[in-house]
């Protein structure tokens, strides 16, 4: 009888602990329609997978993150991504880079990673950083950075970085994500093509309607 009872409260653990961890996999891209013919579905959450046989260094490697990008741009900064789409052994691995050069004054304005968690390293100069969390605090959060400062931005949350100094500064960003993706505030709501109604964002906004078309209007720089 002790036995059966021991078997039975081992099934149940064992259930549990299946449910528990029992999960979707994380999204990899912006969506994926499910569709019922698999012979028409050409993309996947992620990458198709090379034949392990065939995978040579080169799959894994990338060069130049040592080179500042031009940052003479309206944001005065830029940034170079090394996600999937640069080292496809990244695939699965849940992990990517990139580092921003900043112009004296130069920003990465306000914007997120829908499918990452960021930490930031800087190597040169002082950045004045933050984020601010979810509704309905919207608490903001912000430091200024120095070199060998480190900041973390939680995942989905808006964030920003602003050059305070007078030289150029540049950091480094780890996400964790093989394809973080980024949005920008303002361009995705002032940019999307095609626009989004003007007077629902004049009311959104609290703006007026003129205000609100004319940044419609406006060429929104994309720094990634």
């Amino acid at each position: 009888m002790k036995g059966v009872q021991f078997l039975l409260a081992f099934v149940v653990l064992a259930l549990a602990s299946s449910f528990a961890s029992a999960s979707d996999p994380s999204p990899l891209q912006d969506f994926c329609v499910a569709i019922d013919d698999y012979k028409s579905g050409v993309f996947v959450n992620g990458k198709f997978c090379k034949d392990p046989k065939h995978a040579t260094a080169d799959d894994f490697f990338f060069s130049g993150l040592n080179i500042p990008k031009d940052t003479s741009n309206p944001l005065g900064s830029n940034v170079t991504q090394v996600n999937v789409a640069q080292i496809a052994g990244l695939n699965t691995l849940g992990v990517s880079l990139a580092r921003i050069d900043y112009a004296p004054y130069g920003q990465n304005p306000p914007h997120t990673h829908p499918r990452a968690s960021e930490i930031l390293f800087v190597q040169e100069g002082t950045l004045y950083v933050g984020f601010v969390t979810s509704n309905p605090e919207n608490k903001l959060f912000t430091k200024v950075l120095n070199k060998g400062d480190v900041f973390v931005f939680p995942v989905g949350l808006i964030h920003f970085q602003f050059n305070i100094g007078k030289t150029n500064a540049v950091a480094f960003a780890g996400l964790s994500s093989q394809n973080p993706g980024v949005i920008t505030i303002a361009k995705a709501v002032f940019g999307s093509d095609p626009p989004i109604n003007p007077d629902f964002l004049a009311r959104a906004f609290q703006l007026d309607q003129k205000v609100v078309k004319s940044l419609q209007a406006k060429f929104w720089w994309d720094n990634n």
